[in-house]
């Protein structure tokens, strides 16, 4: 999509978000032609092909106390096609739609401002020494209409007027935000809405429009609302974050989470650009997805500008006892106090050398800033790539060989996924795959091939695995999957998008002989295509054309590797790629296994034969979940094993701990049951307590999960909790409900990011899809 215009006046800059160093200024481009309709989204109930949407702008207050956001929106479009009906955006039955307004949108006009009614959110608190305060601007406050019955959402109805900002508040929270505009001349009207039934993942908001609108007429589009527990906003209770002094929040948008955050076309065929202004309680600290970001101290809120286009699930936003420190020239790490020290000992230096990297293979970074967050146990998946603001959870920060990898991952995803988009969830494999694809171009330059063999081998394995436990023709294993109507994207979202893409890309890279020519078709690429969203054939036609050679070879149609077959066939990938430069690091591993499972077991020479706290941890990772999928192994294996490596095991990260313990659990070893209790008395991650509760209840060991449960159930997020519940109750009665674990939300498990239901498939624990956004 193209750049939105006018563009909004950007706040000014903080030490947070500085912009690149300035430079001799560039000759005006010629204006890009308009974008093209976004193709149809079978997950989107919105009228998304009907209207260009330029910019959005958001004002939201955040009350952690009552678990609530206040949220007030203004989209700013043009219909593409004379005189719409109406407009239809996502939305969620969690979130609470109070008014919808209607304004022209006067040309040239700046960003509106927000004006936050009530009492602020917590008591005043000294603030910040900036030097910066709000600008300066004449404003007209939009008369908003107040909340209708609730039970008339789903009826035509049109709002009365609200209180002004000056009013009191309501009995129970303050109302919404309300926007100001600086042109007192275009004046605002109320518009009729109704909320209709979609799918369990989220609502259709149809807002009626008025009748003379004109095909290209900007206008605005003004929504006030609330927002409780949705699948995109998770509130933390102190206890739950790592420091548990301050309540926390985050986001999670991908795939479809973000329309419980804020009414939007929920596609990702759609772009653009936005601002938000963030008031938060005294002493909270708040981050946004931004290109930039300024704190207004007289006023006590946040500003945050995203100058280039990106879809919805990509804004993203986190609150909470966060400080920061430096790693490089245009990086820096944000975590709670007590985590800070750890992330720059992991990341000083390295993020800088990462990027740099990546540049030499596919261009400048063109985002300015690569920050990274540090998030509670909490975070429902690994790692995810909002622009210029990776979230991480904590957690990983003792892994270091899984921290290299999903940083890098997330730094790879600046080109592939936020750049350029795959159109449709259907095409994940365009962000996934060629993200995989150019993490591992990034770790051979910086770690060498052997590395990278190492890693590809490892998570090739977990391929196979999940292909073994799902079956080779399950549909979810193609890379153009079709999505059904009602069918959450997220569901899609396993290791075939990855792995089976990363296979593809790879063989892509082979027809051209040099991976370095390759390297330059993908810069070209991104070129063509940044800040659009594409698919497939977008990808193949480009690749034809940067290489007439091998379209005139018609490599597309070679027996056996066509590529419609890679795209449409059920099972493996056609071909993968070849991993003998690895063999430094994965014949060991292999040897190893083969002394442990080869009969009769020679123990004293198995245990001799190699010092594995020696090994990278991903050659640990790999002996162990070799020693997984051979479970359950012979009793004297299993005993001779825990003899020669329990204990240093246990000196070792999470990654490798949690494999251990699964062996211990598949093969009934209760000498070390009691690691797998403290194991899960020290674990708040849904990564590392899925899996062990899913394979103890999949034994006869039902009672010793219950009762594990009941003791660490209150230090568990809801969402949580709710899900090992389900895990627990399989085949049993319902668990009684306690007072702790009444308030597990409505939020189905389906929707966190990129996980399969964990209690879909028992035999398939998360160890099998642990991947990175």
């Amino acid at each position: 999509m193209a750049a939105p215009a006018p563009a909004p006046r950007p706040p000014g800059l903080c030490c947070c978000r500085k912009g690149p160093p300035p430079g001799p200024e560039a000759p005006p481009a010629p204006p890009p032609p308009p974008p093209p309709e976004p193709p149809p989204d079978v997950a989107s109930a919105s009228s998304s092909q009907l209207f260009r949407l330029r910019h959005l702008q958001l004002g939201l207050e955040l009350r952690p106390a009552a678990r609530a956001l206040a949220g007030c929106l203004v989209l700013e479009l043009c219909a593409r096609r004379a005189r719409p009906r109406a407009l239809v955006l996502d939305t969620h039955p969690a979130l609470r739609v109070l008014s919808a307004g209607y304004r022209r949108a006067p040309a040239g006009e700046g960003p509106c401002a927000f004006a936050f009614p009530g009492p602020p959110p917590s008591e005043p608190a000294t603030v910040s020494s900036s030097s910066l305060s709000a600008p300066s601007t004449a404003s007209t406050p939009l008369s908003a209409p107040a909340s209708p019955d609730p039970g008339a959402q789903a009826q035509l109805a049109r709002p009365l007027p609200c209180p002004s900002p000056d009013s009191p508040p309501a009995p129970d929270l303050p109302p919404p935000p309300c926007p100001t505009f600086p042109d007192p001349s275009a004046a605002s009207c109320p518009l009729v809405f109704r909320v209709d039934p979609f799918t369990d993942y989220g609502s259709a908001l149809t807002i009626s429009l008025p009748a003379a609108l004109q095909p290209h007429q900007p206008f605005q589009i003004i929504i006030r609302y609330t927002s409780a527990d949705g699948p995109a906003i998770w509130w933390l209770d102190p206890e739950l974050t790592c420091g548990k002094a301050k309540p926390f929040v985050f986001t999670q948008g991908h795939s479809v989470c973000n329309r419980s955050f804020f009414p939007c076309f929920d596609t990702p065929a759609v772009k653009c650009s936005y601002s938000a202004t963030v008031k938060a309680p005294a002493g909270i600290q708040v981050l946004m997805s931004a290109t930039q970001s300024t704190y207004l101290e007289q006023e006590g809120v946040y500003q945050f500008y995203m100058e280039y286009p990106v879809p919805a699930y990509l804004v993203a936003l986190v609150a909470g006892d966060l400080i920061s420190a430096d790693v490089g020239p245009r990086s820096r790490v944000w975590a709670e106090p007590c985590l800070l020290p750890t992330a720059i000992s992991k990341l000083s230096g390295m993020v800088e050398r990462w990027l740099s990297a990546a540049e030499s293979l596919y261009g400048r970074y063109i985002w300015g800033r690569y920050d990274i967050v540090f998030l509670p146990p909490s975070f429902p998946i690994v790692a995810m790539e909002n622009p210029c603001l990776t979230f991480i959870i904590s957690s990983i920060l003792e892994s270091d060989d899984f921290l290299i990898i999903d940083v890098i991952h997330e730094i790879a995803h600046s080109w592939f996924g936020n750049a350029v988009t795959n159109a449709t969830w259907e095409e994940m494999w365009l962000s996934e795959g060629l993200a995989t694809y150019a993490q591992r171009r990034i770790t051979t330059e910086t770690y060498g091939a052997a590395f990278t063999c190492l890693e590809t081998a490892f998570r090739l394995d977990a391929l196979h695995r999940q292909m073994k436990l799902l079956g080779e023709d399950n549909p979810v294993s193609k890379l153009q999957v079709k999505l059904e109507p009602g069918v959450n994207p997220s569901n899609l979202m396993n290791l075939f998008t990855y792995e089976k893409g990363y296979c593809f890309v790879y063989y892509l890279s082979q027809l051209c002989g040099d991976p370095k020519h390759f390297d330059s078709f993908l810069r070209a690429y991104i070129e063509k295509y940044k800040f659009t969203s594409v698919v497939a054939q977008d990808l193949l036609d480009s690749f034809l054309n940067f290489f007439p050679e091998l379209k005139e070879q018609s490599v597309d149609n070679k027996a056996g590797l066509e590529f419609e077959r890679w795209l449409n066939a059920t099972g493996p990938p056609l071909a993968e790629p070849d991993l003998s430069q690895g063999s430094s690091l994965i014949r060991p591993v292999e040897t190893l296994f083969k002394l442990w499972t080869t009969e009769p077991l020679d123990a004293v020479a198995a245990a001799s034969s190699v010092d594995i706290t020696k090994w990278r941890p991903f050659q640990t990772v790999l002996f162990l979940d070799r020693l997984l999928d051979g479970s359950p192994l012979p009793p004297e294996v299993i005993k001779k094993l825990s003899e020669c490596y329990s204990s240093q095991l246990d000196a070792m990260n999470a990654e490798i701990r949690i494999r251990w313990l699964q062996i211990v659990v598949r093969n009934d070893y209760y000498p070390d049951f009691y690691k797998v209790r403290h194991f899960l008395e020290y674990q708040m991650s849904r990564m590392y307590t899925i899996p062990l509760y899913e394979d103890i209840c999949t034994g006869t060991l039902k009672s010793f999960a219950l009762e594990v449960f009941y003791q660490t159930q209150n230090q568990l997020h809801p969402n949580l909790r709710k899900t090992i519940q389900q895990i627990l109750t399989q085949g049993l009665n319902p668990l009684p409900t306690t007072e702790t674990t009444a308030v597990a939300t409505d939020t189905p498990t389906m929707v966190l990011e990129d996980k399969p239901s964990e209690t879909a498939n028992s035999a398939i624990s998360l160890r099998d899809v642990n991947v990175s956004a």
